[in-house]
């Protein structure tokens, strides 16, 4: 389970390794940018139900922490959609990765 540290705040937000991976490269897109945008997430299994939204500008401090050694491959499809909804109305929406299956005999 990876973190994300946002401006000062001394509680992480837990988000799955794989998943912060590909966030990370659409956030770090558009701060490159000079774009600012919302992040929003339903809750992790344990926390009080409901979900967070933050705002991220290339101002505030932003760190992310992978408990895995080795990134992990990545999804272009996966950081279209997100780079799709970060440039949405609504911001990032985090969703979960669509894995499509192969056709059978692959």
């Amino acid at each position: 389970m990876g973190s994300l540290y946002y401006g000062d705040a001394h509680e992480p937000i837990f988000i799955e390794d794989r998943a912060l991976a590909h966030l990370k490269v659409v956030i770090a897109t558009k701060l490159r940018r000079n774009e600012s945008f919302t992040l929003s997430w339903r809750h992790a299994d344990g926390a009080p139900v409901g979900r967070s939204t933050i705002w991220l500008h290339p101002s505030i401090p932003l760190r992310f922490v992978f408990d895995e050694p080795e990134a992990p491959p990545l999804s272009r499809t996966w950081i279209e959609e997100l780079a799709h909804s970060a440039n949405s109305s609504g911001g990032i929406a985090l969703v979960d990765e669509h894995i499509e299956n192969p056709p059978p005999g692959d």
